[in-house]
């Protein structure tokens, strides 16, 4: 079993930025590819980034390219994403996930272990 806890959403201004992290729990972290998620109200879970073992393969929604990155410390079992350039659409609950299936998956259902979620929301 893995459990998963993420830290630092909040309120930010649309052009901000926060760092998201999720720390998972147990010896293997290194062995699952992590992914993250959102879902904002009335709208169904959508994938955000993923990033495969050891951090060397990364993938993002075309609506986090270029703003957000994803990022992994197998030492610290955490995993993190970067989100800069806010804006108003990407208030959500943010997830993170984890797996043993596949590289690095976009599809939500791959992924075995889920975190609480983490709420941010950016003002416009």
């Amino acid at each position: 079993q893995v459990q998963l806890v993420e830290f630092g959403g909040g309120l930010v201004q649309a052009g901000g930025s926060l760092r998201l992290s999720c720390v998972t729990s147990g010896r293997t972290f290194s062995a699952y590819a992590m992914g993250w998620f959102r879902q904002a109200p009335g709208k169904e879970r959508e994938f955000v980034a993923a990033i495969g073992r050891g951090g060397t393969f990364t993938t993002y929604a075309d609506s986090a390219k270029g703003r957000f990155t994803v990022s992994r410390d197998d030492g610290k079992n955490t995993v993190y994403l970067e989100m800069n350039s806010l804006k108003s659409e990407d208030t959500a609950v943010y997830y993170c996930a984890a797996t043993t299936s596949g590289t690095a998956p976009m599809r939500d259902r791959e992924y075995l272990y889920w975190g609480q979620g983490t709420q941010v929301t950016v003002s416009s």
